[in-house]
C-alpha cells in the first residue's frame, strides 16, 4: 500500500529583531531528534553558530555549552538582537522524500511569505541563504537569478525595497569547505551589510 509522505510545518517562528539589517535563511530544520535546542540551526554538527562565534567573538565555540552539550540560546538571541540579524527558513512547509536532513531530499510544499516577513523589518536590505536549495527557493520567490556561492545580486522587491541577495556556502559539514574559509565569506557579507 502506498503511504503518502506527510507534510511538515515549520516548527519555529521567524526571528525578527526590530533593528534587523539582514535576513538569513536556510531551507528547513532537521527532524527534531537531531536538535540540541528549539531554534534555528539546532543540529550540533551544523557549523552555523561556530561561524557566528568566530566572526563576532573570535571563538568558534563561544556559543556552545560543552557542559550541557547544546548551544547557548540566550547568548545567541542577544547577539542576533544586538547585531540586527534576523533568521527564517525558505520552506514554511515541506515533505521529506527520504528520512534524513539533506536538502536534496526536501520538497518545498509552501515557501515563506517573504513580503510579509520583510514588512516587519523596515531596515532590512540584505537577504542571505545558507545553501543551494534555500538559494534557489529564494530566487523562485523573488523572481531573480540565484547568485553563485559567496556572491550577491541586487534587486528591487514588490514593495519597492532595494535589496542585496547573497548565496552563502552551506554551513553543513557535508559541504567541503573549511570552517575558517566559510567564516571569511560570511564576514564579508556582514561587513557589506554594515554589521561588522
Amino acid at each position: 500500500m502506498y503511504n503518502e509522505i506527510p507534510i511538515e510545518e515549520h516548527p519555529f517562528e521567524p526571528f525578527l529583531p526590530d533593528n534587523a539589517k539582514i535576513l538569513i535563511m536556510g531551507t528547513f530544520p532537521p527532524k527534531s531528534q537531531r536538535w540540541s535546542m528549539d531554534f534555528y540551526y539546532p543540529n550540533k554538527i551544523n557549523d552555523f553558530w561556530r561561524i557566528i562565534g568566530l566572526i563576532f567573538m573570535s571563538d568558534k565555540n563561544a556559543l556552545y555549552d560543552f557542559g550541557k552539550n547544546t548551544f547557548r540560546l540566550d547568548s545567541i538571541k542577544a547577539l542576533l538582537c544586538e547585531k540586527g540579524i534576523a533568521l527564517s527558513d525558505t520552506g514554511k512547509a515541506v515533505k521529506r522524500l527520504r528520512d534524513n536532513a539533506s536538502d536534496k531530499y526536501l520538497e518545498i510544499v509552501t515557501p515563506i511569505d517573504i513580503d510579509n516577513i520583510l514588512s516587519k523589518m523596515p531596515d532590512c536590505h540584505a537577504l542571505a541563504t545558507t545553501g543551494e536549495k534555500a538559494g534557489q527557493t529564494l530566487a523562485d520567490i523573488t523572481g531573480t537569478e540565484c547568485p553563485a556561492i559567496g556572491k550577491s545580486i541586487q534587486t528591487t522587491l514588490k514593495d519597492g525595497r532595494n535589496v542585496k541577495i547573497y548565496r552563502m556556502p552551506s554551513t553543513s559539514r557535508a559541504y567541503p569547505l573549511a570552517l575558517e574559509k566559510k567564516a571569511e565569506i560570511y564576514k564579508q557579507m556582514f561587513h557589506d551589510a554594515g554589521i561588522v
